[in-house]
């Protein structure tokens, strides 16, 4: 029998500040703030709730006994895209509203299901982020 994965459940972004992180993660991508208990002697995670999936928020500096982790966390190190259903130029909008630098954008880019449109801007810690919706 062989395994063949169908979805990502969560991922494990590495950050400087967990609060500046889930704060930006919440403003500009609307993303729902959770904190969970991990289990019995282990730390609180914060997490990041989208759709189906979900994206813990690391400290880059938390214990190795308490966090079962990559061996090279690093902050800022993330390249990220996420689905929206807004139009590119909404994307824009939304993100100058905010003060967010945009880094390139609206431009056309190949994506698991076809042609993107996307917009990239960066996390406060530089990781890039990439906000795009599938070509009509």
């Amino acid at each position: 029998m062989s395994v063949k994965v169908n979805a990502l459940d969560h991922l494990v972004i590495n950050v400087s500040d967990v609060a500046r992180t889930t704060e930006w993660y919440r403003k500009i991508l609307g993303m729902e703030v959770v904190v969970f208990d991990p289990g019995p002697g282990r730390a609180k995670r914060t997490s990041l709730m989208f759709g189906n999936q979900k994206i813990n928020v690391r400290p880059k500096d938390a214990d190795k006994a308490d966090w079962f982790t990559a061996d090279h966390e690093m902050a800022g190190s993330d390249d990220l895209c996420f689905l929206t259903t807004a139009a590119p130029e909404d994307v824009v909008a939304h993100l100058k509203a905010h003060g967010v630098t945009i880094e390139e954008g609206p431009v056309a880019k190949q994506g698991a299901r076809g042609t993107l449109r996307s917009v990239y801007c960066r996390d406060p810690d530089g990781s890039l982020i990439e906000i795009s919706s599938y070509a009509e």
